[in-house]
């Protein structure tokens, strides 16, 4: 039986060993090509949310994480005269753990529909390693990274008032982490998306035999523990198939840690870990009723 252990042990931990490389999954471009994207993405968005590429700007922000400085890309969509306005509202989206902003452009263009077209600003940007962003993923440069874009979004003139962040699967690390730990900006409220409880309980899923998570990650991705000393508002989506992060283990854990009373869940059946939106589209006669949920989160 003890040889058995250890044949299981090496097994796992031979299975695992790149669980840090298979946690970020990054892949390069040389352009960004938005609507000309040709490569498949999980959800498909009608031409009616499309954005008129005026308002679209890609640019640099220099990102530090204390030990590396990166030179990464930032998106914006909107008006970025209007981010001194005491009207106009920010969401700043964090993307999920694989390919670059091309890949989650479907969904920014539906940000940028919630309420009505370029009602709110949409932010977002590709982590060190992603995209045409320099450097190489870490956990302290996902924090880093979305702390430059906060910093880019405050030199502008927004507010903490008007700053609403969302975080998705990978995202939801540095939406959390920024939001009980700002330095700047403090995001009004959160929206989490198949949230991480922590990378502990996402080896545990995939575990044989227990095992600790630092014999196979170096992340120490820990949401569940955070969001505790959250005090923002927050809205929560999962997928009751997601077999990525399983909402028993990862996305209840959450929500049920966050402190509240203000806080809201959505338990979509049928959606996995990455269509979300769109088996909500095709359970609601479109994408308005996804929108509207995060609208109506937002303006209350």
């Amino acid at each position: 039986m003890k040889h058995l252990s250890t044949y299981l042990l090496i097994i796992f931990v031979c299975a695992c060993a790149r669980l840090d490389s298979n946690l970020y999954n990054p892949s390069k471009v040389t352009e960004y090509k938005f609507d000309n994207f040709n490569q498949e993405t999980d959800i498909s968005v009608p031409e009616q949310y499309d954005i008129d590429m005026n308002l679209v700007e890609v640019f640099d922000l220099e990102s530090d994480d204390g030990e590396a400085k990166a030179t990464i890309k930032g998106l914006f969509v909107g008006d970025q005269d209007l981010l001194s306005d005491p009207d106009y509202k920010v969401i700043l989206y964090c993307h999920g753990n694989r390919d670059h902003m091309d890949y989650y452009w479907p969904r920014i263009k539906l940000l940028a529909n919630v309420g009505s077209k370029n009602q709110y600003g949409v932010m977002s940007l590709d982590y060190r390693g992603y995209g045409m962003s320099a450097g190489k993923p870490s956990e302290s440069g996902l924090y880093a990274d979305v702390r430059a874009a906060i910093n880019w979004l405050q030199s502008k003139g927004l507010s903490s008032d008007r700053l609403y962040i969302y975080g998705f699967s990978l995202g939801s690390a540095p939406a959390v982490e920024l939001s009980v730990n700002p330095e700047t900006l403090t995001p009004k409220k959160v929206i989490l998306e198949a949230p991480f409880a922590s990378a502990e309980v996402m080896v545990q899923d995939a575990a044989l035999i227990a095992i600790p998570g630092t014999y196979v990650t170096n992340a120490k991705i820990d949401n569940a523990n955070k969001v505790k000393s959250m005090n923002q508002p927050l809205l929560w989506l999962h997928g009751l198939d997601d077999d990525f992060l399983s909402i028993k283990t990862h996305g209840e854990v959450v929500f049920k840690n966050h402190p509240g009373p203000d806080k809201t869940a959505l338990r979509v059946e049928g959606a996995t870990h990455t269509n979300l939106p769109q088996i909500l589209a095709e359970q609601n006669d479109g994408y308005d009723y996804y929108l509207t949920i995060i609208h109506d989160f937002i303006s209350k």
